[in-house]
């Protein structure tokens, strides 16, 4: 467990936690249980680690929340990004295409260029 690895203070080896350990981490922080510092001090990490990991997992939690829709998988925030951009990308093609038909019958079936 925690008590078995080094502190990183002192000189120590730096202690390097699993995905699944920052999260209990962070579970720890937000229950109210114990303070940032006890919770460091539980798993030999810096008490800036522990912050670290809460704003990491705001952040993922956050971004995460806000790419989820109704009925539709979840996705990242860049992947439903990429999706709008390329729906309004696709409206704009058709808002264009709509436009230089009007203009050319607006001013006559003259050429082009």
């Amino acid at each position: 467990m925690a008590s078995e690895q080094q502190s990183g203070r002192g000189g120590g080896r730096k202690r390097r936690l699993t995905p699944q350990e920052k999260y209990q981490v962070y579970l720890e922080v937000v229950s109210g249980g114990a303070t940032q510092r006890e919770v460091a001090d539980r798993w030999g990490i810096d008490r800036s680690t522990v912050v670290h990991i809460c704003k990491l997992a705001k952040r993922g939690a956050l971004d995460t929340l806000a790419a989820s829709r109704p009925g539709r998988p979840g996705k990242s925030a860049e992947q439903a990004a990429l999706e709008d951009a390329q729906a309004e990308i696709a409206r704009l093609r058709e808002t264009l295409a709509e436009q230089a038909v009007e203009l050319h019958l607006y001013r006559g079936k003259g050429r082009w260029d």
